[in-house]
C-alpha cells in the first residue's frame, strides 16, 4: 500500500473523529443518532485499518 494513500486515510480519519466530537458535544435532543452511528462506524473502521496497516509494516 502506498504511503500517500495511508496519509490521506489518516487525514480523513482525523476529520471523521473531529466531526464525531462536534456532534457529541451537542445537547442530547439535537444529536442526529443515525449520523452519529455512521460516523462512529466509519471512524472505527478507518482507525482499525490504519492500525493493522501500521502493525504490518512494523513486522516487515
Amino acid at each position: 500500500m502506498s504511503e500517500e494513500f495511508l496519509f490521506i486515510l489518516v487525514i480523513v480519519s482525523m476529520a471523521i473523529w473531529v466531526t464525531v466530537s462536534k456532534e457529541a458535544v451537542k445537547p442530547s435532543k439535537e444529536i442526529n443518532r443515525w449520523k452519529m452511528i455512521t460516523l462512529l462506524s466509519a471512524g472505527f473502521l478507518s482507525t482499525l485499518f490504519i492500525t493493522i496497516t501500521l502493525f504490518q509494516s512494523l513486522m516487515l
